[in-house]
């Protein structure tokens, strides 16, 4: 490479003067210039991309979302357009998002109002929004009732229970005459597969636990982590080998949703011996810094040396460091006010079966292989007793 020549054919920053009828896409494209401003165009390229060229979509979200309103602004218009394949989520998004549903409302607050003044006032806060305490205990009270349906009395997947879940709130939503739906009915509606990686850690799983202490053999819901984590390698295997897609990852945020959905791929490369690339677009908004070692904040390279992005995958990343809040509304408008971009939805939800018989057919054919793996007398001698 020589340097020189590379700077010549380097891309002038000159923006021209902003008149206020520019289209999004325009401001982004010609505005978006450099820090972390060209981060996000760079972002906005490779979302629009992986729709344009019908990728595989798999999204993650942490943080306080839902509460913050952005599945009603951004994520459900996604879901409805077809620009998302899959999701990864946490339990307490989930959770949060039925409150509008039962007629409740979420409200900004100043986050320096006083927190023992509000725990007085029974108002409970996310930073600066506030909702009623009576909002959590009316949103168990829904939960268990719903998951004592006969229809949950089984061992399930965190799919399987959010796919029930999302299949009564719609019901629920209609009878009510909801205008704007929660995020599982609409994943419900369009086939979209929601995990949740660690299920446990929310409000709907403390209302399972509830309902077996109390009903005790009575109820039996069960969620099956170990083909919940099987299910995650077999939509990604299935997306590869039988759709013939690619795979773009969204990761909004980091934390548990990030993880659960990569290591899909070191399952089935590293753990049983399938054939596979990794993700080939990795977009990531995340405020934590990157030499922490937290996976949070993990870049599309240092997952390329877990098996978890492909080598193209590498080049076709980037890290927005910013809060999600502040630019995904808007990468959202500049993706639908650009008409050409369009993308029928997988509807993944209903090819479970398959994705899961498909990558269970494959495993079987390396069963004699695999089972190598477990005797210990292929375990070094040196190691032995260790």
């Amino acid at each position: 490479m020589n340097p020189r020549k590379e700077f010549k054919r380097a891309r002038p920053v000159s923006p021209p003067p902003i008149t206020g009828t520019e289209s999004p896409t325009t401001i982004i494209d010609r505005m978006f210039n450099a820090y972390v401003g060209r981060q996000e165009r760079t972002a906005f390229e490779l979302m629009r991309r992986s729709i344009r060229e019908d990728y595989a979509v798999f999204m993650t979200l942490s943080g306080a979302m839902t509460p913050a309103g952005l599945h009603q602004s951004c994520l459900i218009p996604l879901i409805e357009h077809g620009f998302i394949d899959c999701i990864t989520t946490t339990g307490a998004n989930l959770y949060h998002d039925a409150h509008r549903v039962l007629g409740h409302r979420i409200r900004e607050i100043n986050p320096n109002a006083g927190d023992l003044a509000l725990r007085v006032a029974r108002i409970i806060r996310i930073y600066d929004l506030g909702f009623d305490e009576d909002v959590l205990l009316d949103t168990d009270c829904f939960f268990s009732a719903v998951l004592r349906q006969p229809e949950f009395q089984k061992r399930m997947t965190t799919t399987e229970l959010h796919f029930l879940l999302g299949k009564h709130l719609a019901r629920v939503e209609k009878a009510l005459g909801v205008s704007q739906p929660s995020l599982l009915s609409t994943a419900w509606k369009h086939r979209v597969p929601i995990f949740v990686g660690a299920v446990q850690d929310g409000s709907i799983f403390l209302n399972i636990v509830k309902m077996k202490r109390v009903l005790g053999p009575e109820f039996k819901l069960e969620i099956d982590v170990n083909d919940d984590c099987f299910e995650m390698s077999a939509m990604q295997h299935y997306c590869s080998k039988r759709l013939k897609k690619k795979l773009a990852i969204w990761i909004l945020g980091g934390g548990v949703p990030k993880n659960y959905t990569l290591q899909g791929e070191p399952l089935l490369g590293q753990i049983l011996d399938v054939p596979t690339d990794g993700f080939d677009i990795d977009v990531q908004f995340c405020v934590d810094p990157v030499d922490n070692g937290a996976l949070s904040s993990c870049p599309a390279s240092e997952g390329h040396t877990w098996g978890k992005v492909s080598p193209e995958g590498v080049e076709r990343s980037v890290y927005v460091h910013t809060d999600l809040t502040a630019v995904f509304p808007w990468l959202t408008y500049a993706l639908f006010s650009d008409k050409s971009t369009k993308k029928a939805g997988l509807k993944l939800a209903d090819a479970c079966e398959d994705a899961v018989a498909l990558l269970d057919a494959t495993v079987k054919r390396k069963r004699a292989k695999l089972l190598k793996t477990l005797s210990h007398s292929d375990i070094p001698e040196s190691k032995k007793g260790v």
